[in-house]
């Protein structure tokens, strides 16, 4: 351990923001007037024989006390000094060579000669114990290892040797003070450790410190480089390699260097039309001067290879065999009469333009826009692959269904990362003609948002009269888009934007009769399903009965999909019980079977129930007919009168109803209210009394004016006490005179009228040339009467006045 002694009295020499360490010899700017004040002082006191103190080394030699000044502040410890030597430094400056001797701890002020500061100090006892013990030693050997190792990388060889020579913990621990990587704070650090062990550990732990953050540095460094190295080698071989190529193209007779001419190549042997060969040319130029390096020229080339693989002047030959191609159409799909009838003409027309030399007319050809609405599983998707194979041309299918990125149909600007061409290019890449069938599935499922509409991209792509020369942002040029046969498939009309489909010919598929669904159950669905469960043709036979109950009671539904989820459900019934060996193959499953393999009929009609539980039953109860999105469907509406004391009065209306359909209410309720005396209904109860419509099925919005006749025919049942009858729905619009105005969807409420049982059907007369529209088998089942006037929808659903029945409260 260290101890102190020797009692001195020094001038001090202050140094800014450097510290000298005993052992240390450094020259000092005597120009500094601090410095100067010192080193005169201290050789003004060895002239008058004073301030040596008490000897040791350096005695006789000009003393000072060096003492670190750190932001103006002295350190408590400082550094005896000896003035070996002044005269002139390297650059001219007169200076002074002092040796570091000993350290000193700075005690109070005091007198002196000269302009210095003076104080008294106690010099302090460094010696180390002797012999060095065992972990005193190991710590100087690694020292001197961290050192030598440090010394090594700066070339400083000569250095290496004479801390090797050193063996006292202090010099040794005080000979870091050279070290330029210190900073001023860790040397002020090992100036004030008095203790040579402990200084010799902080020594040793901040060169170690040094020297593994130069090892990172290094190996940071060492990769940059081999970064740097690798890129520059591969530079060199690409460059060798081109050359290599060049030459031997030399050799071979061929032209070009580069990839740019092999895209040249294929452009000018591509079969491109005029303008876009020359924005391929214009875009293979900036190529050329392109470097490998740039990202412009990934993107000219993939540009180039989009615009390389659309088949620009590829078309198949349409099929004029008018016959064969409704063949097709009646083989593959039952019904749809009218999208067979246009298709049909399509294809007529076609073949006469064909003949007459007329195949493009103003640079447009002869395209179609068919957009398919009607309710789903009624073969809308099905139908396009069947139209493409009916005229012989290809078929490509374009799911539009939650789109909402204007990209999607346009394209991508080029300048993006990952840009591509919209769907429509793509489909076309993807058919390999310019005149394929292109189906827009979902078309009413199309959003918006903050990255544009794509329902208005479509505008130019639907409209026959500009798709000629349709750009996309992608690829910039023009494309002929007219010979193109688009089909778009929607479910509901309004949710397609008005101008859309101003674009398009609109062809509606109402839904199929029940005979129908027969026919398409057994020639289409029963031959796949049977594949699909396994079984061969003949193992399973569905009775027509079978094929009729299935689809009027256990699945009421427009289309067909839900019947085909039932006869595989009942293969996969049977031929689990066959596998279990409960049941013998072949199998023929009548009406009655149906029971014990799926259950009971989820869909009775109402003329097949008991009368007493017939919603009809009780006055009050109409049924009407309505158009949702599955289709058309049987409406029921129920009708009630409360006591003012008990409900309170008005006109309350329940089952989550639209605007439209509460005002169609409150005309009913006005009609019969001013011409219910004329009815001979005792109207006097609608005035004191609270009037209560309901529509069941709440959890469902409802909305439209067909319903009005319904909710008027309701409340004279209920005033009148005469039950409507059973068999009798009805729609129309009523006004406020009692007339029955026009309503639309005919077709589908007559369709979901015979589903339901219904057989008698009251209609608007003005509505009655849509007859035309529904299928004459339909028409003989129900007996429709075609009204004007209220009056006459009363006569026909309210039954007879046998009994008065009191109005329900």
């Amino acid at each position: 351990m260290a101890s102190t002694s020797t009692p001195l009295t020094l001038p001090v020499l202050p140094l800014d923001d450097e510290v000298v360490l005993p052992g240390m010899v450094v020259p000092l700017d005597l120009s500094d007037a601090e410095v100067r004040a010192a080193v005169e002082a201290a050789q003004a006191a060895v002239r008058d024989g004073g301030g040596d103190g008490a000897g040791g080394k350096g005695a006789g030699k000009p003393r000072v006390l060096l003492v670190p000044r750190i932001d103006g502040s002295y350190a408590g410890t400082g550094v005896l000094g000896t003035v070996e030597q002044v005269g002139r430094l390297s650059d001219g400056d007169p200076g002074a060579l002092i040796r570091g001797r000993g350290r000193v701890r700075i005690g109070a002020g005091t007198s002196g000669p000269g302009a210095a500061l003076w104080v008294e100090g106690i010099g302090v006892d460094e010696s180390a114990p002797e012999p060095l013990p065992g972990a005193v030693a190991e710590l100087v050997t690694e020292y001197k290892a961290l050192a030598t190792d440090w010394l090594k990388k700066r070339g400083a060889w000569q250095v290496v040797d004479r801390v090797q020579q050193i063996d006292d913990v202090s010099a040794l621990a005080d000979n870091s003070g050279y070290s330029p990587f210190l900073s001023t704070a860790q040397k002020v650090a090992l100036l004030e450790t008095t203790d040579p062990v402990a200084r010799l550990k902080l020594a040793t732990e901040q060169l170690r410190e040094h020297l593994a953050e130069q090892d990172v540095a290094e190996s940071i460094a060492k990769d940059v480089q081999e970064g740097v190295d690798k890129q520059q080698r591969e530079f060199l071989l690409r460059r060798q390699l081109d050359a290599v190529r060049k030459e031997l193209r030399e050799l071979n007779g061929e032209d070009g260097d580069d990839e740019s001419d092999d895209y040249r190549t294929r452009v000018e042997a591509a079969d491109l039309p005029e303008k876009v060969r020359e924005a391929a040319l214009k875009e293979v130029d900036k190529l050329e001067r392109s470097s490998d390096q740039s990202p412009e020229g990934s993107w000219i080339r993939t540009w180039l290879d989009t615009v390389l693989e659309l088949p620009w002047n590829e078309r198949t030959e349409d099929r004029y065999d008018i016959r064969g191609a409704r063949s097709v159409l009646d083989a593959e799909h039952a019904g749809l009469e009218d999208v067979k009838e246009r298709i049909t003409e399509y294809l007529a027309v076609r073949k006469r333009r064909a003949d007459r030399g007329l195949g493009v007319v103003g640079g447009r050809r002869g395209g179609a826009v068919l957009a398919l609405v009607g309710p789903p599983g009624v073969g809308k998707t099905s139908l396009g692959e069947s139209v493409a194979h009916a005229m012989g041309r290809k078929f490509v299918r374009v799911a539009l269904g939650g789109v909402r990125d204007e990209a999607e149909i346009r394209g991508h600007r080029r300048t993006y990362v990952g840009a591509l061409p919209g769907r429509l290019v793509r489909a076309i890449k993807e058919a390999g003609s310019m005149n394929p069938v292109v189906l827009l599935d979902e078309i009413d499922k199309v959003g918006s948002d903050f990255r544009g509409d794509p329902a208005a991209a479509l505008l130019e792509v639907l409209d026959p009269a500009q798709n000629h020369t349709f750009r996309d942002h992608y690829l910039e040029v023009e494309l002929d888009l007219s010979d193109v046969v688009f089909l778009a498939t929607a479910n509901v009309l309004e949710a397609i934007p008005e101008a859309l489909l101003d674009r398009m010919e609109l062809v509606r598929l109402d839904g199929y009769t029940e005979d129908e669904k027969i026919v398409i159950a057994r020639d289409h669905l029963l031959p796949r399903q049977l594949e699909r469960a396994g079984l061969e043709p003949g193992e399973v036979t569905l009775e027509d009965g079978a094929l009729r109950k299935l689809a009027g009671e256990y699945t009421r539904e427009a289309g067909v999909r839900n019947l085909e989820r039932s006869i595989a459900r009942l293969l996969r019934k049977i031929a689990a019980e066959h596998e279990l060996g409960d049941r013998e193959l072949p199998f023929t499953l009548g009406a009655d079977g149906l029971r014990g393999l799926i259950g009971r009929p989820h869909h009775v009609p109402e003329s097949a129930q008991d009368p007493a539980e017939r919603r009809t039953a009780v006055p009050g109860v109409a049924t009407g007919l309505a158009v949702t999105g599955a289709g058309g469907d049987v409406l029921f509406v129920e009708a009630s009168l409360a006591d003012a004391e008990t409900g309170g009065a008005g006109l309350t209306l329940t089952g989550q109803l639209g605007d439209v359909m509460k005002e169609s209410a409150r005309i009913a309720l006005s009609f019969l209210r001013s011409r219910g005396a004329e009815l001979e209904l005792p109207v006097a109860d609608l005035k004191d009394r609270g009037v209560h419509i309901h529509f069941p099925a709440g959890a469902v919005p409802k909305d439209g004016p067909s319903a009005g006749i319904t909710m008027t025919t309701a409340l004279a049942s209920l005033l009148s006490g005469r039950q409507v009858r059973t068999d009798v729905a009805m729609t129309g619009e009523v006004s406020l005179t009692g007339r029955v105005l026009p309503i639309g969807g005919l077709k589908q409420k007559l369709l979901a009228a015979h589903r339901a049982g219904i057989t008698t059907v009251v209609i608007p007369k003005r509505n009655e040339a849509d007859l035309d529209d529904v299928p004459a088998e339909i028409l003989d089942k129900l007996e429709v009467h075609p009204v004007t006037d209220v009056r006459q929808v009363l006569e026909l659903a309210l039954a007879p006045a046998e009994v008065r029945v009191p109005a329900a409260a």
